[in-house]
């Protein structure tokens, strides 16, 4: 009888802490303790106090649930252990459309043979077909491949 209790205030704790412990293994092994003292509750006292034990279980785990999901989330302090903040940056620059190709660009960084150009304030990665490109280099877009445009260095007259 100890050992039902014991598994089954374990359990309950655990699922408890679950509110503050990220990564859900407390949960889950707050779950399998309250799942060990139902089957201890089944072989020590038989099929009506295992079902008892089982359904004490279910309720402990969805009452759990109901309080760290649709509860939990509505109180004060719940809410300031929430993290909502949106990142609004890109890791990387947008693809181009077609629409730039004939355009000036400038090298942002040194093309060797890729690298960044800027075309009116915007971004792109870019692949010089011929070579090398300084940075500040004027360049002019010739193509586009997949992710990235492709570039030739102006000629100087």
């Amino acid at each position: 009888m100890t050992a039902i209790v014991l598994l089954f205030v374990s359990g309950a704790l655990l699922l408890a802490g679950e509110v503050f412990l990220p990564g859900g293994i407390a949960g889950v092994i707050g779950g399998v303790l309250l799942a060990l003292g139902a089957l201890f509750s089944y072989m020590q006292f038989g099929p009506g106090a295992g079902s008892i034990a089982t359904l004490a279980a279910l309720a402990l785990v969805g009452l759990t649930l109901y309080l760290e999901l649709i509860w939990w989330p509505k109180t004060k302090l719940g809410r300031a252990m929430v993290v909502d903040a949106v990142v609004g940056g890109q890791s990387q620059p947008p693809p181009a459309s077609k629409e730039v190709i004939g355009k000036s660009a400038t090298a942002v960084t040194m093309l060797a043979p890729t690298g960044l150009v800027e075309i009116a304030g915007q971004r792109y990665e870019a692949f010089c077909q011929s070579g090398l490109a300084a940075r500040g280099a004027a360049l002019t877009v010739v193509g586009l491949d997949n992710f990235r445009l492709i570039v030739t260095a102006n000629k100087i007259t």
